[in-house]
């Protein structure tokens, strides 16, 4: 179900139905764009006509953090989980391997490219990839990565590049690309190759990924989460205000 949240659009999706769309589109081969949406890429929207409006082309527009979750059903949407972008990662990298689907991976370094792919082809003996590439490459060099992904034939492509940077490529070169499903997976890579430890699980329920985050890389994280952070919550204030006051109305 496609919700609003601040006017920008929202897939309430279970894990298991954004897995099922995805197998769906790479079995078909009819495209299927997924976007993971968090705080800070709804806050920087909000200023970046571009980026707000690849988030609006997109097919889906997963819910990728706790901060959403709690705003909408705050706002009265009944959510019964976010869909993390890591784990439905390691999810469709389990579909392809388990049904013969053959991913391509494109960004982070070269070292963590290599070492992602390490890790998980002992734990998928079944998977092939479509192809890899880097994510440092020269705007003039872009249509040669397209051509690149396209020649590989591969059923999904998962872009490991920072915003807005794999929301642009996705838009500008998905009907170039011949791939049915195709998900910016961010700072992934790095995770799986074991570069960056993921928050514990206690983090992930309470929707504090971001403080562990902040502990681990505190002078880069700091400022970053300090403006998205405080401009969502003077996003969601009248907000909330208009929507209990409406509620009110309605019930008198």
């Amino acid at each position: 179900m496609r919700v609003f949240l601040f006017d920008t659009p929202v897939d309430i999706l279970s894990r298991q139905e954004t897995i099922d769309r995805a197998v769906t589109a790479m079995a078909t081969r009819q495209r299927c764009q997924h976007v993971a949406l968090n705080v800070a890429k709804l806050v920087n929207a909000r200023s970046d006509a571009e980026l707000d409006r690849d988030v609006r082309d997109s097919d889906i527009v997963g819910i990728d953090g706790m901060g959403i979750v709690f705003a909408l059903r705050l706002f009265g949407h009944k959510v019964e989980e976010r869909v993390a972008g890591v784990d439905l990662f390691d999810d469709l990298i389990a579909a392809a391997a388990e049904r013969g689907f053959r991913p391509y991976l494109l960004g982070a370094t070269q070292a963590v490219l290599n070492e992602t792919m390490a890790v998980l082809s002992p734990r998928h003996p079944t998977l092939h990839f479509a192809g890899a590439r880097n994510g440092y490459f020269k705007p003039e060099e872009e249509a040669g990565v397209v051509a690149d992904i396209r020649a590989s034939g591969a059923d999904c492509l998962f872009i490991a590049m920072p915003t807005p940077r794999k929301e642009r490529f996705m838009h500008a070169w998905r009907d170039q690309l011949n791939v049915p499903f195709l998900m910016g997976v961010g700072g992934t890579f790095d995770v799986v190759a074991g570069k960056v430890e993921r928050a514990p699980d206690l983090y992930q329920k309470l929707g504090m990924e971001w403080l562990y985050r902040l502990m681990q890389e505190p002078r880069r994280m700091f400022w970053r989460y300090a403006r998205t952070n405080t401009l969502f919550l003077a996003l969601m204030l009248p907000g909330l205000l208009r929507h209990w006051l409406g509620g009110e109305r309605r019930a008198a």
